[in-house]
């Protein structure tokens, strides 16, 4: 992780720094994006906030996969450790933009599900792997449900690896409020994030709370289903490992 702070813009510049690994999530950077969120609470300096991906081919492609997670032997019991990674998980309520380039998939969406919004460059791309490596898309369809119609999340998450959502058409369904040319997603959600730093903090800080406050009963009803729909769901750890090992390379439409 990279945080970048500005003190005459108000805005903070949080990277996912694993570019040799598409910028996936191992339960190293689980630690450190908590503690930067809980840390941003008490800068004052910091009004607003942009996430980003370093390098150009991902934002973030969730999990890494070499990463071990134990769980208890129940469905009422799950230890997610992506659930603690978003801003709002972390108590932050202040704006928080995402830039993306590249990919972002599957377990991204922890992390674009709890930003105020998204910028992305032309050649980003959107898709959810869970299904087809025999895994419920569970706590990532509920975020995304919250900011595109039903029947396109329900695309995005039953179509797997083998169809992914370009830019454009990413803005067309409202996932992302800005397309810029390749490479121009940081800068444009910069320029967002400084106007937003420019206005009062709390009138601000207080609208982000009340935006994400007609979301939340949904999400926690959603959420209290998860586990179950998970562990009745899944395959084996061993058989996923086998579909993922089996992936082709290629082999989707952009649309």
């Amino acid at each position: 992780m990279r945080l970048d702070t500005d003190a005459d813009t108000g805005v903070a510049v949080v990277t996912l720094d694993r570019p040799e690994r598409l910028n996936a999530i191992d339960l190293d950077t689980v630690e450190e994006l908590r503690d930067i969120w809980r840390s941003l609470r008490y800068d004052d300096s910091v009004r607003a906030v942009v996430l980003a991906g370093s390098g150009r081919r991902a934002f973030c492609t969730g999990i890494d996969r070499d990463v071990d997670v134990p769980q208890p032997g129940s469905p009422y019991m799950q230890d997610d450790p992506l659930l603690g990674v978003g801003p709002k998980a972390n108590d932050l309520w202040k704006p928080v933009v995402a830039a993306v380039e590249g990919m972002a998939c599957g377990g991204a969406f922890y992390l674009l599900g709890e930003c105020e919004f998204v910028v992305a460059g032309a050649d980003a791309s959107f898709f959810d792997p869970h299904t087809s490596y025999g895994m419920v898309s569970a706590y990532e369809s509920l975020l995304m449900a919250q900011r595109m119609p039903y029947g396109e999340v329900a695309r995005m998450a039953l179509m797997g690896v083998r169809e992914r959502m370009g830019a454009e058409r990413a803005y067309g369904v409202g996932l992302v409020s800005e397309v810029t040319a390749p490479d121009g997603a940081l800068e444009a959600a910069l320029a967002c994030a400084r106007t937003v730093a420019g206005f009062p903090a709390e009138a601000v800080q207080g609208t982000v709370r009340a935006l994400w406050a007609a979301r939340e009963g949904a999400l926690e009803r959603g959420f209290a289903m998860a586990p179950q729909l998970i562990a009745l769901g899944n395959l084996a750890p061993e058989r996923q490992a086998e579909l993922f090992r089996a992936r082709r390379t290629g082999g989707f439409r952009t649309r």
